[in-house]
């Protein structure tokens, strides 16, 4: 990897990737990013926008001839997704770069109790038989995605049970991934797990919620069935339903709990908490 070598981004008009091509961009590294609305790309110093998508394989390799390192946001939940990945990968290979980061999720596998964690796992599969290096930011549920889980009658729902997970900041993981990109042959072929400093049950995020934003906010924890009956009217296609249920059935199983020091590790800054988070985020 030459010094002028310039690193992709996808994911830049959302906020983890915009994130990161901030801080490369401050860190003064050259930079392509690679948006579906170019028009959305943000506008930074010594950087390129390149339209692409990842099932578009003539624009994804002409985005990438002459970058060495890739930074691979997962492309929007869909039934489709993998291959859309495998695609996108495939078009990697072929343009000749040499090393992805890639966001993937903790405790990732062919039978992960979060159905959505298992395409994760086929796409790191496919990665890793590319020829390409490669590393792996799994991570745990965002912190900032937690308001958005009480229903309007200030009640969380979902078959979680005491199960808890070691919950993220989306800003955590954008910090943690311009640190692996700024160095990627230190980083080569290692998995890390982005987490929280701690590790919460719903019941406790509840409790977290009530007191910083000052509203009664509790848990309810519905069994399964119930889960699906209270999402049916939704109308929403099986594998989202099933996606939605298993958010909280992973949290249950402690599949999510695991703390890690990775966050640290790679940024010098210990992980921001979820009343950091929104008390340092006023809605």
């Amino acid at each position: 990897m030459t010094s002028t070598a310039p690193i992709a981004v996808t994911g830049v008009t959302g906020t983890v990737g915009r994130l990161v091509a901030q801080q490369l961009a401050e860190r003064g590294l050259a930079l392509r990013l690679l948006a579906r609305t170019p028009a959305r790309a943000p506008e930074l110093p010594n950087s390129t926008v390149h339209p692409f998508s990842y099932n578009d394989r003539a624009a994804s390799v002409a985005a990438l001839r002459g970058v060495h390192t890739l930074f691979m946001v997962s492309a929007s939940e869909s039934a489709t997704r993998l291959d859309e990945h495998r695609s996108f990968i495939d078009a990697a290979a072929a343009a000749g770069v040499g090393h992805i980061v890639y966001t993937s999720f903790v405790a990732a596998a062919p039978d992960a109790v979060f159905t959505l964690a298992r395409d994760h796992f086929g796409t790191e599969d496919h990665i890793r038989a590319s020829g390409m290096g490669w590393t792996f930011l799994r991570d745990n549920f965002y912190i900032d995605f937690m308001e958005e889980l009480v229903g309007g009658d200030d009640v969380i729902r979902g078959p979680a049970g005491d199960g808890r997970a070691a919950l993220v900041t989306r800003a955590d993981v954008a910090a943690s991934a311009a640190a692996v990109l700024a160095d990627p042959p230190s980083h080569a072929g290692k998995v890390y797990d982005m987490t929280g400093p701690e590790a919460l049950s719903m019941a406790d995020v509840a409790a977290t919620i009530s007191r910083i934003r000052n509203r009664p906010v509790t848990f309810h924890n519905e069994s399964v069935d119930e889960a699906y009956r209270s999402r049916a009217a939704y109308g929403a296609p099986d594998w989202q339903v099933d996606a939605w249920v298993s958010t909280y059935t992973a949290i249950g199983s402690n599949a999510m709990a695991p703390v890690s020091g990775d966050v640290e590790a790679l940024t010098g800054n210990a992980p921001q908490s979820l009343a950091g988070f929104l008390a340092a985020n006023p809605r």
